[in-house]
């Protein structure tokens, strides 16, 4: 991808400089622009004119895109790429697709087991899927369609979400234990049925002005959610489970929140075994208003003085067989992901267990204490 055509802000770990900076892409070339006033992606976001600040600070030239890109898939590097995001709140937002909101409604039914989901599909999706495409969320479309469900005893917590007036928004990620371009993501080993998800992320500052956009992979286990959808936390928040990256892209004359509305992410899994899986997501199908998702998030009822960054849900749902006919598609260890969007790159990361990949060892005291050795805060 040409990053010389808008305005991109990032974050990478320079081991000369002992620690995370704050980085902008110009000409081809990363440039540290970490300052005693700036140190932080957090204050970038607060500023009311974000690309003027950065036309103006020139910064550190530290190493080129390419470089950089590469640099970022070894362990031992002096520097490499890290998550675009450092004391923001990762939160998410789930069922917010028609077809996606089916899947979830499977998983229910078939409390996990892959080899229920075939059957399932078929009945529920010929049952409810076309027919739910078109209706807006709480409207009282939506309300004649809770009752029809109910009636015919199809009625699920996902379709109170999907069509209701309430979005579900949950915490995805601790603060500061993303990860980005070039790491690994981390599977739960208690799951046998998992996926990527490949989504939308909106970096927000702390009033709910939504200043940019990235890419995001939100790991799911689908058979730790299936067996209830209490185990929500457990299914979505582990080591490494949360990929964000490899910059976020500033809105601008650019390109703006309408283009992110109409952005198709593609979605590519390739195995060590030669398996290749494609997929997409079109944020034209989404059935929730971004901005509404936003407003759901924060405001007097919910602040986020550090801000935040939102996961928007994805439309790919992964049907596919990849070994067992029947048991549909799950990632296996060693899985290269590549999740791109013409207007933000490409996130690539490889899949390990949660428990194989490195444990995350750099919180918020870490960072502080950081920042304050180098003179920052």
């Amino acid at each position: 991808m040409d990053y010389s055509n808008g305005c991109f802000v990032g974050r990478v770990w320079d081991n000369q400089k002992g620690g995370p900076c704050l980085i902008k892409v110009k000409d081809g070339y990363v440039y540290d622009i970490t300052t005693k006033e700036i140190p932080t992606v957090r204050d970038l976001l607060e500023l009311d004119n974000i690309k003027g600040y950065l036309s103006n600070c020139s910064g550190e030239k530290l190493i080129s895109i390419e470089n950089l890109l590469s640099s970022s898939f070894k362990t031992a590097s002096d520097i490499r790429l890290l998550a675009p995001c450092d004391l923001q709140v990762i939160k998410a937002c789930g069922v917010t697709f028609a077809k996606s909101m089916v899947e979830r409604v499977i998983e229910e039914r078939a409390a996990g087991d892959p080899k229920k989901a075939e059957n399932l599909r078929n009945h529920i999706g010929g049952l409810i899927g076309d027919s739910l495409q078109n209706i807006t969320p709480g409207s009282d479309k939506a309300s004649e369609v809770k009752k029809a469900l109910i009636s015919e005893g199809l009625w699920s917590q996902y379709l109170e979400v999907g069509i209701g007036k309430d979005a579900e928004v949950f915490t995805k990620a601790a603060t500061l234990s993303s990860v980005g371009f070039g790491e690994e993501v981390g599977l739960n080993p208690i799951s046998n049925w998992n996926n990527p998800e490949p989504e939308i992320v909106l970096a927000v500052n702390s009033i709910g002005i939504i200043k940019g956009a990235t890419l995001g992979n939100d790991v799911n286990l689908r058979d730790v959610e299936g067996r209830s959808a209490l185990l929500l936390g457990k299914a979505k928040d582990n080591n490494a489970s949360c990929s964000i990256g490899p910059f976020i892209r500033i809105f601008d004359e650019t390109y703006s929140i309408d283009d992110m509305k109409s952005a198709h992410i593609s979605l590519k899994v390739e195995g060590e075994d030669g398996y290749i899986l494609n997929g997409s997501s079109s944020m034209s199908e989404i059935s929730r208003d971004p901005e509404d998702l936003v407003r759901q998030t924060i405001g007097r009822h919910h602040q986020y003085p550090d801000g935040f960054l939102l996961f928007l849900g994805t439309l790919f749902a992964p049907t596919e067989d990849r070994d067992v006919v029947g048991e549909g598609f799950t990632h296996k260890v060693g899985d290269k992901v590549t999740i791109s969007e013409p207007n933000l790159g490409e996130l690539i990361n490889y899949v390990n267990l949660s428990t194989a990949c490195p444990q995350w060892s750099f919180g918020i005291a870490a960072m502080i204490k950081n920042l304050s050795q180098r003179g920052l805060i």
